[in-house]
């Protein structure tokens, strides 16, 4: 392949999903000209030199058109979660794009796929995943084909789940799988991997087995995660689960995960791990250990968290209802958004002024009543209230939350200093339309400290219910009935 540029194109596809995710921003920080394929392009946050066309890979027509002027193709798709027969939907998808590649002239396709030993017998979904690197070889493009096992990172699906198991279950009847060794690879890792790929000086064809620095269990994942979260979790393992129990299992702990459950329980029974060091040696990349993956993982949802508010982390609001709940990752969340008539400074008045005096807009009682239990726990309550009843500042006091962003007029997100089994918050942002009027849009998070913080949450959603709708109401009616000067 000759030699690539940066002024050469890149195609990405699966920018939706996890791994083409969180590859784009990293291509296009390299200062790559990048062209994302997507079913939904306005769930891709474009920057630099980044284009988003309207595509699927099952359209041929869509994939031609994607792939003019391409260099260099990642091809990061799965069916799994789309489709019962994702074997066959796989199949079909990767000709599509090998044929489309071939046809426009694509000097490499980079993919990548799943560890497993070929020479046993593989799971449905190890088998189609390393099917589909075979297809794409078979289109005549070059391809570069990296194998991984379960990736370390919030968002990852194997890691998600393992994750949701630990947080939910104190003690686990675990089935055989849990003694599978693996190797774990950090996202950071792949991300790597993935992008040299695109400059590899590597003639023809190749699959290359990656994975971090250390073999382990899943149960040694586990084991891992618990201890990293603070939390005692015992294991009893029994050999009666087969792949079908065992994916009702997970369906059951985890109904995040049902759809995919069993193609996944199947998978977990294959060793996973790196038989051939070459890509270590090809590419000059050290894997990190599981513990520091894990660490790694966890400081950066935090990050993210903190750096780009409770909402932005949540579906784009244009896609939602008025009101959603449910989980991201490990954290609870209640969101709602209501449209109003007023500007986006008038709009977050009554939100600056939140607690204190002023109270809670809706179902003070219950907030009061909350204050009083926090005392009998050992917490302040609801005092002191507020250091200015009309302005507020990061670190200010506002009842038995804190204030741990302000934007004037935009955003403002409260950390809860109550007594809770794990960590809440508060925020409410304001953007304007383009009628002049305002969409506010309030999310409530809790992060569960293991099955008691789940508990709470759950025992206490008819209450968020009524609570949490009833506050929007009442800052959206405080703010239509304010003054237009009232806002500074």
């Amino acid at each position: 392949m000759s030699a690539m540029t940066r002024n050469d194109l890149i195609l990405l596809t699966g920018a939706t999903g996890y791994i083409g995710g969180e590859l784009l921003p990293v291509l296009a920080a390299a200062g790559y000209r990048v062209r994302c394929l997507a079913r939904k392009p306005g769930r891709i946050h474009a920057a630099g030199r980044t284009e988003v066309v309207l595509g699927d890979v099952m359209d041929s027509g869509s994939l031609g058109r994607a792939m003019e002027g391409v260099h260099t193709a990642y091809y990061l798709v799965h069916s799994m979660a789309d489709s019962e027969a994702f074997e066959e939907a796989d199949r079909t998808a990767a000709g599509k794009f090998g044929d489309a590649a071939r046809t426009a002239g694509v000097k490499r396709i980079v993919y990548l796929g799943a560890l497993g030993d070929s020479s046993a017998p593989l799971s449905g979904h190890l088998s189609s995943r390393q099917e589909v690197g075979d297809i794409l070889r078979a289109s005549g493009v070059e391809v570069i084909e990296l194998r991984a096992s379960i990736v370390i990172g919030c968002g990852s699906f194997s890691f998600e789940m393992i994750r949701a198991l630990v947080e939910r279950l104190p003690v686990m009847i675990t089935p055989r799988w849990v003694a599978t060794p693996c190797q774990p690879i950090a996202v950071s890792g792949v991300l790597d991997y993935l992008r040299k790929s695109a400059e590899l000086d590597f003639p023809g064809n190749a699959v290359f087995e990656i994975g971090g620095e250390d073999r382990v269990s899943y149960g040694a994942i586990m084991k891992e995660y618990a201890r990293q979260r603070g939390l005692r979790r015992f294991m009893v393992p029994v050999p009666v689960l087969t792949p079908r129990l065992s994916s009702l299992w997970l369906a059951l702990v985890t109904p995040y995960h049902a759809q995919v459950g069993r193609a996944l329980a199947d998978s977990l029974r294959n060793p996973t791990v790196v038989r051939d060091e070459t890509a270590g040696r090809v590419f000059g990349i050290k894997g990190r250990g599981l513990r520091q993956a894990i660490q790694d993982a966890l400081a950066r949802e935090e990050e993210e968290w903190r750096a780009g508010g409770c909402s932005r982390m949540l579906p784009v609001a244009g896609d939602e209802p008025e009101a959603t709940s449910g989980f991201l990752y490990t954290r609870a969340f209640d969101s709602r958004q209501a449209r109003t008539r007023v500007t986006p400074a008038v709009a977050f008045t009554p939100i600056r002024r939140i607690g204190g005096q002023t109270g809670w807009y809706g179902g003070n009682w219950l907030w009061k009543l909350r204050g009083l239990v926090d005392r009998m726990l050992g917490g302040s309550g609801m005092r002191p209230g507020r250091r200015d009843p009309d302005a507020l500042r990061p670190g200010d006091r506002v009842d038995f939350w804190r204030v741990e962003a302000f934007e004037p007029d935009r955003r403002l997100r409260l950390a809860a200093e109550m007594k809770v089994p794990g960590r809440a918050w508060l925020e409410f942002e304001v953007s304007g339309g383009k009628d002049g009027g305002s969409t506010i849009r309030q999310t409530a998070v809790f992060d569960p400290a293991g099955l008691f913080g789940l508990l709470y949450w759950y025992a206490l959603y008819p209450m968020h219910q009524y609570v949490f709708g009833g506050m929007l109401r009442g800052i959206v009616s405080s703010a239509e009935k304010a003054p237009a000067d009232d806002a500074r």
